[in-house]
């Protein structure tokens, strides 16, 4: 047992202390993994137990003025990281991108970019607070939990070891998507009648289920080139990963839009 515990701790500090990026060492909430550890336990917390119980005896809340604001800034700044990794994309292999890992301007730039993204995964996490306080209890899902929940560890991983490379292939489609997904938030609290165009919602969860796809495909010809220089790391997280997702959206698809159509008949 003690040898095990010892492999543990010195495998903790080879991936920690040799294998990160320290040019990400400053950035706030980057420098330990123990920060988006809390972050997610205190996640969990708080949408399962700390607002249902402040949510038990009040009615929802009216947020559309904060929803506005939130939903224009998150549609602005994917936006922003979307153009930017689209004009890097430009410049990389689609088979094999690898890291520099270099402390140029432009590498600098494009790991801030990659910090960036990390932090709007945890601005993610108050779609699922203002459900609850709007009391959209069940829109508090598995699927919509534990997809916010992962993006903490995945865009932290992309500070730490990722921060470039095929890395901007996930951001490209992931900041696209995210893009038009709260542009069309913003539109249903803007316009509330927006809210019966059910098509819009259909090909918002094509997109979401053909991103994870592209993932699928662009990670996992990693798996089969051993020669490419690109972190392991990557392809051994996102490809099971995305394979779950393809799953979980894929039943989502099926129920909401497939099954439920057939009912309606």
């Amino acid at each position: 047992m003690a040898l095990v515990l010892k492999r543990i701790i010195r495998g903790y500090f080879w991936l920690f202390n040799e294998m990160k990026d320290p040019r990400s060492d400053d950035f706030y909430l980057a420098s330990s993994p123990f920060q988006p550890i809390f972050i997610g336990v205190s996640y969990l917390y708080l949408i399962y137990k700390i607002l249902p119980e402040f949510m038990k005896n009040r009615p929802p809340y009216k947020l559309d003025k904060i929803l506005i604001i939130f939903n224009l800034t998150q549609v602005l700044v994917n936006a922003y990281l979307s153009f930017n990794a689209m004009l890097e994309v430009q410049t990389l292999s689609w088979s094999c991108a690898i890291i520099d890992f270099s402390d140029t301007p432009h590498n600098r730039f494009i790991l801030r970019l990659t910090y960036v993204y990390f932090l709007t995964k945890l601005a993610d996490l108050l779609d699922t607070v203002f459900f609850i306080l709007r009391g959209k209890q069940n829109q508090v899902s598995f699927l919509h939990v534990y997809h916010h929940f992962g993006m903490i560890g995945l865009g932290w991983i992309g500070i730490r070891f990722v921060g470039g490379g095929h890395s901007i292939f996930l951001g490209l489609a992931n900041t696209f998507v995210h893009s038009i997904m709260y542009f069309y938030y913003l539109l249903t609290v803007w316009k509330p009648e927006y809210k019966a165009s059910i098509w819009w919602k259909k090909h918002i969860t094509q997109l979401q289920l053909l991103q994870f796809i592209f993932f699928f495909f662009i990670y996992g010809q990693l798996l089969f080139k051993p020669d490419c220089q690109y972190p392991k790391i990557g392809p051994f997280i996102i490809v099971p990963q995305s394979l779950f997702m393809m799953v979980l959206f894929g039943d989502f698809y099926y129920k909401t839009y497939v099954k439920a159509q057939k009912v309606n008949k």
